[in-house]
């Protein structure tokens, strides 16, 4: 099931199916999924929350972000390391952002001013498919596995909570995981908060 070519084939159906979203139903959905991170504890009260700047039809974090800002939370964007891994920083809507080699906005921080993934007490993660056993199909780029992979060794939930966040019709019925794969603890669509570990 988990051949190369066949990941291949369903992200370029997932990509499909996300850009036939017209942009209502964006809209709504991220607001959808705003309410089901409200019904996680940890999303209401976590000092340092991650999340992603939504490109290429990603579910959009706009809804959510605000409502943490307001409460006082601490909102950080990742950013692209040398070593292919993320280290994380701050960032405010009109704080300096630079493009990294993606053409994906991060915040102009230094390295040494970043926070390592291990410092963050929540991490809200774009996808493109996801299980209900908490695997998730990203990019390919393997970015997240690498710089969580210290959770593997882990009981589960630990800190920090991984929450994938995707529209409902990103559910894949068949999705195994391979060996280097980082489970997420819940995923969050429109819908639904879906509970993947025990």
């Amino acid at each position: 099931m988990n051949a190369p070519g066949n990941r291949q084939n369903q992200r370029t159906e997932l990509r499909e199916r996300r850009a036939g979203l017209a942009p209502g139903a964006r809209i709504a959905a991220a607001e959808g999924m705003a309410r089901s991170l409200e019904q996680l504890p940890q999303f209401l009260d976590s000092a340092f929350i991650a999340g992603y700047w939504a490109s290429a039809g990603e579910l959009s974090l706009h809804a959510a972000v605000s409502r943490l800002l307001r409460r006082g939370q601490t909102y950080c964007l990742p950013m692209i390391q040398p070593q292919r891994d993320l280290s994380f920083a701050a960032w405010r809507p009109g704080a300096a952002l630079v493009t990294n080699r993606y053409g994906i906005p991060e915040p102009d921080v230094a390295f040494a001013d970043s926070i390592a993934p291990a410092a963050l007490d929540l991490v809200l993660l774009p996808l493109l498919g996801f299980n209900r056993g908490g695997y998730r199909l990203g990019f390919g780029g393997g970015f997240y596995d690498r710089s969580f992979a210290f959770l593997r060794d882990r009981a589960r939930p630990s800190k920090p909570l991984l929450v994938g966040i995707g529209y409902s019709l990103q559910e894949l019925p068949e999705l195994t995981g391979e060996t280097w794969d980082v489970r997420m603890d819940f995923v969050a669509t429109e819908r639904e908060l879906i509970a993947c570990t025990r």
